[in-house]
């Protein structure tokens, strides 16, 4: 799966963590490990540009979808193996996310994990419009954002692990011949 990113919002953030949240909730919806994502961080004037020409609604907001391939055309009935497809481009603004994050009590990563996911089951052709959709994305968006988190937990505790395992064997000498004489 191939995941762009590029930050043009002047605003310092993980971007490989962002890029994780993508292919997590790409690979939790189970699409095609040979589709293409774009995201895009971008400033708030860009942002309110881009809400305003393709929403027609006032001011900025904090993440915009634009689907490119439907998502059946990732695969052709007829065709021997999967063909990559253009899913689209996530446009994320970190200065608007930012506000978000301090009203919800979390850090803006949290948020911009949010956002991403929220990104990708727009691309997917998930929507929020009426009650039911609502119900449906936002329970989803969650369940992908907690497993996430767990897994990224999970992730950074066997890490934690593994340091303490390779000082241990390092103090008692058993760091993998890095005492050893060479011939």
């Amino acid at each position: 799966m191939s995941i762009e990113i590029a930050n043009e919002s002047g605003v310092g953030v993980d971007e490989a963590s962002i890029v994780s949240a993508a292919r997590y909730a790409l690979d939790q919806m189970e699409v095609s490990p040979l589709a293409e994502l774009s995201v895009l961080l971008v400033t708030l004037d860009v942002m309110e540009d881009l809400h305003e020409r393709w929403m027609d609604l006032p001011g900025p907001t904090d993440v915009m979808a634009f689907p490119m391939d439907e998502l059946d055309s990732t695969r052709r009935p007829d065709a021997a193996e999967a063909s990559p497809a253009l899913l689209g481009d996530i446009v994320l603004c970190p200065a608007f996310a930012r506000d978000q994050a301090k009203t919800a009590g979390h850090s803006l990563m949290d948020e911009l994990h949010l956002l991403t996911v929220h990104g990708v089951l727009h691309l997917l052709g998930y929507d929020h419009a009426e009650p039911a959709e609502e119900r449906e994305m936002f329970s989803l968006q969650n369940r992908i954002l907690a497993d996430f988190r767990a897994a990224r937990l999970d992730a950074a505790r066997r890490e934690a692990q593994r340091s303490a395992d390779d000082r241990l064997l390092g103090a008692a000498g058993l760091d993998g011949g890095a005492n050893q004489e060479t011939p």
